[in-house]
């Protein structure tokens, strides 16, 4: 693997309130997705399959279970004495305050993106699931000669976004010449992806200058007043995607990787996806279990009926318990005579003896963590 020269910054927290339930303890980049990944696990391998040996996660709240995913970045292969995988709570310094925008949080690690050595820096956020090719985006940065290159795809803008979302208005040449912020308009539009390319010296010029002026947002405080004086470009994005913004879209985007076809485009072999290694036992199907269209992770115990469902590592559908169009999180434990349909389960819920649980597919129940019902 080759380093291509750019540091990675991560930033995990940046859409938590859009998921308040699921986010309720962890943040946006370790909710748990497809089964066995967490969302950070498709920005982090992006960076790595592109050859980025140096990568910086700024977390802001609850960031222990995300912690706990990372550990030492050896699933990536960024356990390394030089560069490697950095985590960064707040108040890493003592005259630091909590960040409300990207601009603070690049402030608040301002002497360590001087004391890098790297050329470019790729932003990141964590609320979307690509397959985007980080090495394709930055060759094409540096090709083009851009100051910033920014991600966007071609989408109708969801309604749960209509408070949450920038927009670009692209030239023939690439050039970005409008960036509009909460656009109102409806139909198919430019949509950031969120991940961005700057020079590293040009994005410290950038804090320091937005650090005197007290700005906080680096979209709409930095570029989007600078883009009649700056080259910045888009680099739209095609590919399949899963883009998480409510609860709605958590359980839509989840069970369309049921079709065999979706799975194959977030994962194609070229640029595999890492994630942390459990370890578990394979699945054991009992002799008269039931199971139909389903994504289910080692660990899982199937000895009932399960049919068009998400099974994360662990869980356990008892004899007698019929599940259907739903999502299970690590060490659910559904008991005997249970009929479940549309629920989100988080980890270690247990559903006991009986119970009848159904949502509908625009309004899935969710239960949260470690709840007994």
């Amino acid at each position: 693997m080759v380093n291509i020269n750019t540091l990675g910054i991560i930033f995990p927290n940046t859409y938590d309130e859009l998921i308040p339930d699921i986010a309720l303890r962890r943040t946006m980049a370790s909710v748990p997705f497809a089964g066995r990944y967490r969302m950070i696990d498709f920005s982090l391998s992006a960076m790595v399959n592109a050859g980025i040996q140096n990568v910086t996660v700024l977390a802001k709240t609850n960031y222990y279970s995300l912690m706990d995913h990372l550990g030492n970045g050896r699933e990536w292969d960024l356990s390394r004495k030089r560069g490697g995988l950095h985590m960064v709570p707040p108040f890493a310094q003592a005259n630091q305050k909590m960040y409300h925008g990207r601009v603070e949080a690049l402030s608040s690690i301002l002497s360590f993106l001087e004391s890098q050595k790297e050329k470019y820096v790729i932003l990141s956020d964590c609320n979307i699931a690509s397959d985007l090719d980080f090495a394709d985006l930055i060759h094409k940065h540096v090709e083009s000669g851009a100051d910033v290159t920014m991600v966007y795809e071609q989408s109708v803008i969801p309604e749960a976004l209509k408070t949450e979302n920038y927009t670009f208005a692209v030239g023939a040449d690439g050039r970005i010449n409008e960036l509009l912020i909460n656009d109102y308009r409806q139909g198919v539009q430019n949509l950031s992806m969120n991940v961005t390319v700057i020079g590293r010296e040009e994005l410290i010029s950038f804090i320091k200058d937005a650090r005197a002026h007290n700005l906080i947002h680096f979209e709409r405080d930095i570029i989007a007043p600078s883009l009649k004086i700056l080259n910045v470009r888009g680099y739209e994005y095609t590919g399949y995607r899963s883009r998480i913004y409510d609860m709605r879209s958590y359980f839509a985007e989840n069970m369309r990787l049921l079709k065999h076809e979706n799975m194959e485009a977030l994962f194609p072999e070229e640029r595999p996806v890492y994630t942390k290694v459990h370890d578990e036992p394979p699945v054991r199907y009992a002799m008269d279990c039931k199971v139909d269209n389903c994504m289910v992770a080692d660990g899982c115990v199937i000895e009932g009926e399960v049919e068009n469902c998400v099974l994360f590592r662990g869980v356990k559908i008892s004899k007698g318990a019929k599940v259907k169009n739903c999502i299970l999180m690590q060490g659910t434990v559904v008991e005997a005579g249970c009929n479940v349909e549309y629920v989100i389960t988080d980890k270690n819920v247990t559903i006991t003896q009986d119970k009848n649980l159904v949502g509908n597919e625009s309004f899935p129940v969710y239960v949260q963590k470690g709840t007994t019902v």
